[in-house]
């Protein structure tokens, strides 16, 4: 054995060991993502119910109630302030406030959300990290196989979420199923889709790989984003019907809810952040398209995965031409957002494992 072949199995045997401390640490932040709910769920988030649930009758309607207002004296002047209500719905949607978060307003479970966010910014260092000790053992970018996609892929994915904490967005109600699906998708990388460092096949031998790959993982964990709020848009959306109907939801529904933000809030963060990486994802095809002209001598030959990711871009249009159609914004094109990134997902694993074809390599 040759001195780089030792230190290459010892950088490789340090990319798993850190790996598998960042799952470590990904389940602490996982029990206090779960504390800040459960802490949350004691405060009185009620309170930002008022608005669905306090109702006037009005030319035989039910529509929600003007907020009080409240007067002050001054000098012998009184003013008349209305409270600020903070919404964020569409023309034509619910004038509903946003949730307080889920800390439910709650000192303790704000603190607890913090603790998490601390321990997932300490987790995505330490993965990050391995995907790194990942590159440096096998000499080039850490995306030859699905084991390494997986683990730059939930690296990416947490990070996008910490750069919109960063930027001060209302993105906090991401963090517990965004962890619980790193790790799962860890869990899955170490165990099932594990692959021994090695280098790549002659046609992967090129600058296209870091272009076309890392815009791929990019683009997918951007939509994995956009597919929670969307997921998250339909049951609020729910909620609020049902609230807007007289109905009453359970309690535990309720508790969860009322800390998120507003259906109208949830649907334009997921229409924008898809919006966003479209444009993104062409570039990714297109960019397939000339790396698969210089490697097989033919830009496009509808192997399965340039044909499903075609499908996904079509799946995608599809949702971004439904919200600019009048009769398609809502739940009709939050259920298409969703179908488009079931698209993604299984031209992710689904082909890589269940369908052969020039773009499976070293197994899986």
């Amino acid at each position: 054995m040759t001195l780089a072949t030792a230190t290459n199995e010892h950088l490789a045997n340090i990319s798993n060991t850190l790996v598998y401390s960042a799952m470590a640490v990904y389940t602490l932040a996982f029990f206090a993502y779960i504390a800040e709910w459960l802490f949350g769920s004691r405060s009185k988030v009620a309170r930002t119910a008022a608005a669905l649930t306090s109702t006037t009758e009005q030319a035989g309607k039910a529509k929600p109630a003007a907020p009080a207002v409240t007067v002050k004296s001054a000098g012998g002047t009184s003013v008349l302030e209305r409270p600020q209500v903070v919404t964020r719905s569409a023309i034509g949607a619910r004038d509903v406030p946003d949730g307080p978060g889920a800390h439910g307003g709650d000192e303790q479970g704000d603190l607890y959300g913090r603790i998490a966010v601390s321990l997932t910014v300490l987790a995505w260092a330490v993965e990050a990290a391995g995907v790194v000790a990942r590159a440096l053992s096998v000499q080039r970018a850490p995306w030859g196989n699905m084991y390494e996609f997986n683990i730059t892929f939930s690296t990416v994915a947490v990070g996008v979420f910490l750069t919109l904490l960063v930027l001060k967005k209302n993105v906090r109600w991401l963090g517990l199923p965004l962890v619980t699906t790193v790790l799962l998708d860890l869990g899955l990388a170490v165990t099932v889709l594990y692959t021994a460092s090695d280098q790549l096949v002659p046609a992967l031998h090129s600058y296209w790989l870091y272009i076309h790959v890392s815009t791929a993982i990019i683009c997918g964990a951007v939509f994995y984003v956009g597919a929670v709020g969307t997921l998250l848009y339909l049951f609020k959306d729910s909620y609020e019907n049902k609230l807007a109907s007289g109905g009453q939801p359970g309690r535990f529904a309720t508790s969860v809810m009322e800390r998120l933000p507003a259906s109208a809030s949830l649907d334009k963060f997921s229409y924008r952040v898809n919006a966003a990486v479209f444009p993104l994802w062409t570039f990714t095809i297109i960019a397939g398209a000339i790396w698969a002209g210089d490697a097989w001598g033919r830009y496009w030959g509808w192997d399965p995965k340039e044909t499903w990711a075609f499908i996904t871009w079509v799946a995608y249009a599809c949702y971004l031409h439904a919200r600019a159609t009048a009769g398609w914004k809502g739940r009709k094109a939050a259920y298409i957002a969703l179908i488009a990134f079931g698209c993604w997902l299984f031209n992710y694993y689904g082909v890589n494992i269940f369908v052969g074809g020039k773009h499976s390599y070293a197994g899986v």
